[in-house]
Parts: structure tokens; sequence; C-alpha cells
């Protein structure tokens, strides 16, 4: 996609390092002189804002590790002292709780604009396979970080999410075993947790190597959904143009993100794990954090344990076999009309579920919760069968003509009443 490399070293010694570690000239082709297509809109901003989230993550996760103490005696207490003794340790810890909030925020709109303008096709398959990837890390490094201030909800949420692996047949007990470090959970949970919440974001961070390497390879997708025919006409300099528009994004997106650490800290959290750990007393309602609810919702909608398990696994894993469900040759909904409505009902079952998710799991509450668990899963059936039967719009010929022709057509259209409107005028 990239072309012929553009870098000309300038200096001496840019000519000696690129000889040797073209470094520069890889920053320069990825970040400078990348081609992009020239439609892009500002949905196309949060691949660059998941990435700098990721890095906000993993610096403030340091600095917080060098505080916490991962002991079942000792974590609550030193998540207090982080809050009260350590300089500006509390915006730290809001900066890190409220950033894994931020960061599925930005990915659940990174994934619904994926699902709408048709990320998933050929020839994409593999970089949307290792989006699912990354995003079934993250969900596994948000839940084991929730278990670490080991409240009454940390260590509820950890007991009860755990369990669930015992569903499993012969192999199950001995996964729980392992989770737990022995046979509840406490203080060996603790520490296999706080392990792996710190070496996950490295993993993370591996997996998002490949996924922008895998996007570079193949190149972005546009709203058309039409590839790119004419580097020259189709596509823009990633910089300045699209660099501007992501910085400006990114920024919009911080002031929503500073409102929250500095005004809404706990907004997104439980009071209940602002109370420590106690095995002996069961909240009354355990719940995850928000961005777990719609697959909480799930699991919960069936009776059986094992099917629920299933349910919610496969309603992630479902997403990695999109590029062949989808039956239809074009990519963008915004030319497929039936598809389109398809997909909004989709988005509001998701919403649904996520609300569903928060109630208690009794009476209508798990009636809404099966209904809309059917749906979700008929949504997969309904793409795969309105691809076949779907009458798409017309496509632009190009990209260029996705931008130029509206540009056209709106002023033709304002010189055409500028004639109708001139005999009114001399009359």
């Amino acid at each position: 996609m990239s072309g012929h490399s553009t870098y000309q070293p300038k200096t001496g010694i840019e000519r000696w390092l690129d000889a040797r570690l073209p470094i520069v000239r890889l920053m320069h082709d990825s970040a400078v002189s990348y081609p992009v297509p020239r439609n892009l809109n500002y949905l196309w901003t949060f691949g660059g804002i998941l990435m700098f989230m990721l890095v906000a993550q993993i610096i403030t996760g340091i600095v917080l590790v060098m505080h916490y103490t991962p002991h079942a005696t000792m974590a609550f207490n030193s998540v207090e002292h982080i809050m009260r003794d350590v300089n500006y340790g509390w915006l730290l810890r809001y900066l890190h709780s409220n950033g894994a909030s931020m960061f599925f925020v930005a990915v659940y709109i990174h994934i619904f604009r994926g699902l709408y303008y048709g990320s998933y096709k050929a020839p994409r398959e593999v970089l949307w396979i290792l989006g699912v990837v990354i995003f079934l890390l993250m969900m596994a490094t948000a839940f084991m970080g929730y278990v670490l201030p080991w409240g009454q909800m940390s260590f509820w949420g950890a007991t009860v999410i755990t369990n669930l692996f015992s569903a499993l047949p012969v192999v199950g007990e001995t996964i729980v075993t392992f989770l737990w470090g022995g046979y509840s959970v406490d203080n060996p949970t603790l520490n296999r947790f706080f392990s792996l919440h710190y070496l996950l974001p490295f993993m993370i961070f591996g997996v998002v190597i490949l996924h922008v390497w895998a996007l570079h390879h193949v190149g972005q997708n546009n709203p058309t959904g039409v590839e790119v025919k004419n580097v020259a006409k189709d596509t823009v300099p990633f910089t300045p143009y699209a660099t501007i528009k992501d910085l400006f994004g990114m920024v919009c997106f911080m002031f929503v993100f500073a409102y929250f650490v500095f005004y809404q800290p706990n907004f997104m959290g439980h009071a209940d794990n602002y109370i420590p750990a106690n095995p002996a007393a069961t909240p009354a309602h355990i719940v995850p954090e928000w961005y777990f609810l719609p697959f909480y919702a799930i699991l919960r909608a069936i009776p059986d344990k094992l099917g629920g398990v299933i349910a919610m696994g496969g309603a992630i894993a479902i997403l990695a076999f999109l590029p062949w469900i989808d039956t239809s040759k074009i990519k963008s909904m915004t030319y497929r009309p039936i598809a389109r409505q398809f997909f909004w009902a989709f988005f509001v079952v998701c919403i649904a579920l996520g609300y569903l998710g928060a109630m208690p799991a009794e009476g209508g509450y798990v009636i809404a919760s099966q209904i809309f668990t059917v749906l979700y899963f008929g949504y997969f059936v309904a793409l795969a069968l309105i691809g076949i039967f779907e009458r798409p719009r017309p496509l632009p010929a190009s990209i260029a003509d996705s931008v130029l022709g509206n540009l056209q057509g709106g002023s033709g259209a304002r010189l055409g009443a500028a004639t109708a409107s001139a005999p009114n005028a001399k009359g």
C-alpha cells in the first residue's frame, strides 16, 4: 500500500544510520508519507486514540505498581495509601481506572465502525482477527485489574467469574484450582492476577504492532468500502492530513477523559469496592464493570451454567468469523439499505444487553435478557442471508469520485438554482 519509499536522508549521520538501521525511514514511511484514503472521517481517529490510551495505561500502571502491595491483607490499604499519601497518587489511580473505561469506550466505537463499514472483509480478515485477539486480551487485563483493589466487588467478582471455568468438562476444576492457587479465592489468587495484569498489557502492545503492520500492508478501509485505484487521486499523505485530523479528535477525546478524571472519577465504579473484601459477606448484587455488562447479561440469560459460558464465549468468538459470515460483496453499509437497518437494530440490542447486565437476575430481566441474546446471535444469521438477497445501491467508481463527485454535484445544484432564479431577478 505504501509503495516505494520517498525518504531521502539529508545529513551524513542520517545516511550512515539509514544504511545500517533504517528506523527513520520506517517512521517516515509509516507516519509521514504513508498514503491514506482521502475520504476518512473522524471515526478513523479512534485507532490513534486507542494507541495513546494503551501507552497511558502502561505508564500509569508501572508507576502505581511501585506503591501497590499484592497481598490479601494489605492490597486494599495500599490502594488507600496511593490515594492519600503518594504525591499525585489520586491522579495516577484515577487516570488508570478511568483510562480503562475510556479505553473500552474507544474500542467499542472502533469495533462498531468496523462492523458498519465492513472493515473485516477481504483483504483485511487477518487484521480483523488480530483486533478480536486484542479485544480478548483487553477484557482479561481489565478483569484482573478490577480484582487488584481487593474490595468487596473485586473479591466477589473474581469468585463468580473464575467459578465459571468449573462448568467446563474434564479440565474445568483443574483450571479453577490453578487460577485460585488453592481451593478458594485468596492471597495466591491475588498474586496470580497481579502478575498477569502486569504482563498482559505488554502482550497487547505486541499484538497491536502486528495489527498496525497488517493495516499498513493491506491499507486502510474507508467509508465507501472502495479500494484505492489511483494512489495520486484517491489518497493523501498521512502527514499532515490524517495527523491533524487525528490530533484534533484525540484532543476532544481527552477533554471527555479529563472530565471524568477530575469531576466524576468514581462515576463508572461501584461503591461496594470501597469496602474491604470480606469472604463472609456477599454483596446484594454482584456486578462487573460496565464494559462487561452485555456479555454478563448473555451469561445469565442461559439457565444452564455450561450453556451460559458457551454463549458468552460465543458472543465474542463469533466476531472473529464475521469475514465469512457476511456474504455480501459490498463492504460499507452506506450502500446496503437493509443491512444498515439491521446494524442499528444490533446496536440497540447491545445497549439493551448492557442495561440488563446491570439489573438483578430475576423475573422480567432474565426473560428480556434471553430475548435480546437471541437477537444478538440472530444478527449474524441475518447478515448471512441479507448478503444473498439484498440489492445494494451503486458504488462510486473510485474514492476520488465519492469525494469530488459530491463537491461537483453540490456546485452544479447551486449553479442550477442560480440560473433558475435569474429570470425572476430580471423581471
